[in-house]
């Protein structure tokens, strides 16, 4: 076998078997990386639901001084929320805020009685594969290291293996300067 014939070979192995090392890694980042490009239209991190409620009669928050803690867990009763209490308080006239545990919240318009309750649910899996994307320890530097040089390893062996028209000095050479060229002018443009 030729030289050229033997770098091919192991260019090839070398790619199929890094690949399917980091191919789960490849797919995280690639999923994580779009649920980052779309935050503003998708929270991956949480579920928001907002639920408009009107709190239970003979509860009166109109006078601040009057509302204390166990009025507040009262309040809470109904929505099953009175175990996730930790604070109140009265951002404006009108307006009472209670935190929930876990990020939940519930505004109560202290005239009308009328609450907007907004429930924070953590979306399994989704939020910790972008997690990943804010480098979450020391360790994950190391590794994150280890993973681009073995994607550098993956590109290299793979602009070689196939020869003629359609490798590197034909058509995937092609393919190889236009991929190199959109992020090229994106960043002039």
């Amino acid at each position: 076998m030729s030289k050229g014939g033997t770098f091919r070979k192991w260019s090839r192995i070398i790619h199929r078997d890094v690949s399917y090392l980091f191919a789960g890694m490849i797919l995280i980042y690639a999923l994580s990386g779009i649920l980052m490009n779309h935050r503003g239209d998708l929270n991956p991190h949480y579920t928001v639901t907002r639920e408009e409620c009107q709190i239970a009669k003979g509860l009166d928050f109109s006078d601040k001084a009057k509302v204390d803690k166990a009025m507040v867990l009262k309040m809470l009763e109904p929505m099953g929320e009175a175990g996730n209490y930790t604070k109140h308080y009265f951002p404006k006239n009108g307006e009472m805020k209670v935190f929930l545990k876990g990020g939940s919240s519930v505004v109560v318009n202290t005239q009308t009685g009328e609450a907007v309750y907004e429930s924070l649910q953590k979306r399994w899996l989704l939020s910790d594969m972008v997690k990943l994307h804010y480098n979450p320890g020391r360790w994950w530097t190391t590794f994150s290291d280890i993973f681009a040089v073995c994607l550098i390893l993956i590109t290299l062996t793979g602009l070689v293996m196939v020869k003629g028209k359609k490798g590197f000095v034909g058509r995937g050479g092609i393919l190889f300067i236009i991929g190199i060229a959109i992020p090229i002018l994106f960043l002039m443009l």
